[in-house]
C-alpha cells in the first residue's frame, strides 16, 4: 500500500488564513519522495473533532500516511489533554511527525520532552486568552455593559410551570444550558429566576 505524507494546515476563524503557514510547508513538501496531502481546517484548536483533521486522521488508521508534517504544533491542538495521546499514537503507530518551527522529532526522549512542553504552552496560552477575555467582560459589566437580551425593564413570558421546572431541575443539579434547553428559556433567564430576580 503506497504512503502519504501528510501536511496539516489550521487556522482558528473564517477571517484568518494559512498564507503564513505555507511557504515553509510547500517548501517540505516539494522535498519529499513521495506523494504528499495537503489537510486544512478553520476551526478552533481546542479540539481534535475537526473536519480536516478527521480526514488525516483516516487515512492514519487505515495506514496510508508515513509522516505528518505541520507548522507549529499548536497548528495540530492546542490542549495537552488533545495532544499527549496524539503524539503517544503516532510512535506508537511509527509515524514520524514533523513540526516545521520547533524542529520536533517524537521518536527521540528529547523530542517527546520538548512536543509535551510545546503542547503544554499552547494549552497555557489558551488559558490566559480566556482569562483576559472574561476579565474584559467582568469591566465592561461593571461599567454597564450589555450583551444581547431583552431591554431593561421589559417583562418576560415565562409560564409558572418553566419556574416550577426551573428550580426543580435546579436542584437536581442539572446545567443550567440543559435547564435552559429542558424550557425553552435563555441562560440569562433561567439565571435572572434562579436569582430571584
Amino acid at each position: 500500500m503506497s504512503k502519504h505524507v501528510a501536511v496539516y494546515l489550521r487556522v482558528s476563524t473564517t477571517a484568518q488564513d494559512t498564507a503564513s503557514q505555507e511557504p515553509d510547508l510547500k517548501r517540505y513538501a516539494d522535498s519529499q519522495g513521495e506523494p504528499v496531502t495537503w489537510y486544512r481546517d478553520k476551526f478552533t484548536g481546542k479540539t481534535l473533532d475537526r473536519p480536516g483533521w478527521k480526514k488525516l486522521w483516516e487515512a492514519v488508521l487505515a495506514g496510508k500516511v508515513s509522516k505528518v508534517v505541520c507548522w507549529r504544533l499548536d497548528r495540530l491542538g492546542r490542549t495537552t489533554a488533545g495532544l499527549s495521546p496524539l503524539f503517544d499514537e503516532l510512535v506508537a503507530r511509527r509515524i514520524a511527525l514533523v513540526s516545521m518551527r520547533e524542529g520536533i522529532d517524537l521518536t527521540t526522549p528529547a523530542g517527546k520532552l520538548m512536543a509535551n512542553v510545546i503542547a503544554s504552552v499552547a494549552q497555557y496560552e489558551t488559558e490566559v486568552r480566556a482569562e483576559r477575555v472574561r476579565a474584559g467582560q467582568a469591566v465592561a459589566r461593571a461599567n454597564g455593559k450589555r450583551w444581547g437580551g431583552s431591554k431593561p425593564g421589559r417583562m418576560l413570558k415565562v409560564t409558572r410551570e418553566q419556574v416550577r421546572t426551573i428550580r426543580k431541575l435546579n436542584r437536581e443539579g442539572m446545567a443550567i444550558a440543559a435547564i435552559a434547553r429542558a424550557t425553552g428559556l435563555t441562560r440569562p433567564t433561567v439565571y435572572a429566576y434562579l436569582e430571584g430576580r
